[in-house]
């Protein structure tokens, strides 16, 4: 007995006692309390597990009204996947469009009763407080709009010539895109309509406007290029929009925007693979592999010791089928350009032409002479811009 005493005493000193005194912290969240901090409470205290996102919160405030935001997302993602240019979009950003959306809503309303001091209309906002801050109400009313905005974005994307989801320069540019063309509807079929839309992308993309403070930009492009479109003064991501030759050096990967934009400018000026000498469509493109090659092979200019930051440049690139890529290999320009004419039954004269369309020098390539190619090439990406407001 004594023996099971001294046990039991000492079970009760070292854990029960224990268990008694632990201190536990607790975070008392009141009824007042906002989504915005209770999302970073749980951010805060939940640093090994998973961050609750935003929709992840709205999934549980539409739960109150018996409505299931995740299946029903679910389900529109699904019809999103016939789109390559549209897999994997974050449910966020689906949440942002119709955010912006509704928010431009309100604001519009509150100017027609009569709010007509900028300053005191309501803002239009995709930020993580005022997505947070939507009904079910609104999610519903723009929903279905939204979903068909951002499938009318990718067929927007296809005629730029940017077919894959990862060639698309800027996710983020999808979300303002969305809620614009959801606003202008049939409109959108307007020659002059669809012009503007093409100018403002193609400003964000290649000024590179779209890498920081997306939420701000989104919030301003909608209504500015809407007011654009119907008479007003071009747009902050228009007018700010700025391409220097010299960008093209530091252009060597898809890690950057223009980089993707200069490679689908490629496709879109009719640029002809070396081997079929076809143009390149939505149907070549995922039918031949096309990607974005080497002119002077990598092994060539290892060889003959051009710099890596030269070899790399969007300037010694270009947009090539599998195929034809596999012949060129790591020969000499002049030997793979011999080769394709030979297997193609190719003169030098088409052969000249095609090269042309890829904004090519073909004297160049004849004679192997990597820096007269790299310099008559940089010279000539101004015939890559689509408008002469981009300054390249």
């Amino acid at each position: 007995m004594p023996q099971q005493l001294s046990v039991w005493t000492d079970f009760d000193t070292r854990i029960l006692s224990s268990i008694a005194q632990y201190h536990v912290p607790v975070i008392t969240l009141k009824k007042n309390t906002t989504k915005a901090a209770i999302c970073q409470v749980f951010e805060k205290v939940n640093t090994g597990g998973v961050s609750l996102t935003v929709f992840e919160l709205l999934t549980a405030t539409f739960a109150v009204d018996n409505f299931r935001l995740r299946e029903d997302w679910e389900k529109r993602e699904k019809r999103f996947e016939g789109m390559a240019i549209l897999k994997k979009l974050p449910s966020d950003n689906f949440l942002q469009a119709i955010s912006l959306l509704s928010t431009r809503e309100k604001r519009e309303a509150a100017r027609e009763v009569g709010t007509r001091e900028e300053e005191k209309l309501p803002p239009v906002s995709c930020k993580r407080k005022d997505i947070l801050k939507m009904k079910l109400s609104e999610y519903q009313a723009w929903a279905d709009k939204v979903e068909k905005g951002f499938l009318n974005v990718a067929r927007f994307m296809h005629a730029q010539h940017i077919f894959d989801q990862r060639d698309v320069p800027y996710n983020t540019q999808l979300v303002p895109l969305a809620a614009i063309l959801v606003q202008l509807g049939a409109r959108f079929d307007n020659d002059g309509v669809r012009s503007k839309v093409k100018r403002w992308f193609w400003c964000g993309l290649l000024g590179e406007q779209y890498g920081s403070a997306t939420e701000t930009r989104f919030a301003k492009d909608l209504p500015e290029v809407l007011a654009w479109i119907d008479g007003g003064p071009e747009p902050d991501t228009v007018r700010d929009a700025a391409f220097t030759p010299e960008r093209l050096l530091s252009l060597r990967s898809r890690g950057s925007a223009a980089y993707k934009g200069v490679y689908a400018l490629l496709m879109q000026k009719g640029a002809l693979d070396f081997g079929s000498g076809e143009p390149i469509n939505q149907v070549s493109y995922f039918d031949e592999s096309v990607d974005i090659h080497h002119i002077f092979p990598k092994k060539w200019c290892e060889e003959k010791g051009v710099p890596n930051g030269v070899r790399d440049s969007i300037v010694n690139k270009t947009p090539l089928s599998y195929k034809t890529n596999r012949k060129i290999g790591g020969a000499a320009p002049s030997e793979y350009l011999k080769k394709l004419r030979k297997e193609t039954k190719t003169d030098e004269a088409r052969q000249d032409e095609i090269l042309k369309t890829h904004v090519i020098t073909a004297s160049a390539l004849f004679e192997d002479d990597f820096n007269a190619h790299f310099d008559d090439r940089a010279d000539g990406s101004s015939t890559l811009s689509p408008m002469p407001w981009v300054r390249v």
